[in-house]
């Protein structure tokens, strides 16, 4: 069973930016592709960003170009890069384990995520 813990959230002014990390326990985190979720209340948690295990990357439409995954095996962490930050872009980030077909499906337990406010 893996467990996810995020941080690196926090107030930042548009145009900013802000990296969130993911730390995983358990010696299964290097083979599980990862992403990257967001969610308003009240809203759907929506995808913003994969990555695989061979460390393939897909983004949302909407934070393409801005936002960049990226994974360290090493230190069993997940890292989101956010630049060019808008107000749109504020929610709580939340990490998982996806399982990708078709679909991207988050296949493991959800944590409490990170918050991140982007002030206009």
């Amino acid at each position: 069973q893996v467990e996810l813990v995020e941080s690196g959230g926090g107030l930042v002014q548009a145009g900013g930016s802000l990296r969130l990390s993911c730390l995983a326990s358990g010696s299964i985190f290097r083979f599980n592709a990862m992403g990257w979720y967001r969610q308003v209340p009240g809203k759907q948690r929506d995808l913003v960003a994969t990555i695989t295990s061979g460390g393939r990357t897909n983004y949302a439409v909407s934070v393409k170009g801005r936002f960049t995954i990226s994974r360290d095996n090493a230190k069993n962490t997940v890292y989101l890069q956010m630049n060019s930050l808008r107000p749109e872009d504020t929610a709580v980030y939340y990490c998982n384990t996806v399982l990708i077909t078709t679909a991207t499906i988050p296949t493991g337990q959800w944590g409490k995520g990170t918050l991140v406010t982007v002030s206009s």
